[in-house]
């Protein structure tokens, strides 16, 4: 599976965030000139934040990006689903129907053990996304590089756009 690099934005995105000053909103275009990405291409990810109810755009001068909840309450997978789309990554056309021996009245999902198998691992997958939250990502930059969060509130309060 291949996941839209706009997820590794969002959740960079959404770990600087927690860094800023509280109740400071932050501009998709310093958001996106901290990593020297696509200001444009950045803010329809963060869009896709705010529609997800991950942050909050504010409009006006001081305007920008801030995080709609606590960290604490923001899992990966929220960032990874308000991305890529709940969809489920494999889908099932249910091939098996149109092979040998194929019946229209089963329902291959269900039944294909390929099926079944490639589900699994999607849970599992999810539920470990799932279980990791901004602040875990936020606490563990922090353990291993602590200048991070003042380097981090620095750069953002130094940049002009």
């Amino acid at each position: 599976m291949r996941m839209n690099e706009g997820v590794e934005w969002a959740l960079h995105s959404c770990l600087n965030l927690t860094w800023v000053d509280d109740g400071q909103a932050v501009t998709a275009a310093k958001l996106a000139a901290f990593y020297e990405l696509p200001a444009a291409y950045l803010n329809k990810q963060l869009q896709a934040l705010a529609r997800a109810g991950i942050l909050t755009s504010t409009s006006g001068p001081r305007g920008g990006f801030r995080l709609a909840r606590r960290p604490e309450d923001i899992t990966v997978m929220d960032v990874v689903a308000a991305i890529e789309g709940p969809e489920e990554a494999f889908r099932c056309e249910e091939i098996l129907r149109q092979g040998p021996g194929g019946h229209e009245d089963v329902d291959y999902r269900t039944t294909c053990v390929i099926s079944q198998s490639m589900r699994r691992a999607e849970l599992a997958w999810r539920r470990e996304l799932s279980r990791q939250t901004i602040a875990d990502l936020k606490a563990t930059v922090e353990s291993r590089f602590p200048y991070t969060p003042d380097s981090t509130r620095s750069w953002f309060a130094n940049l002009r756009t």
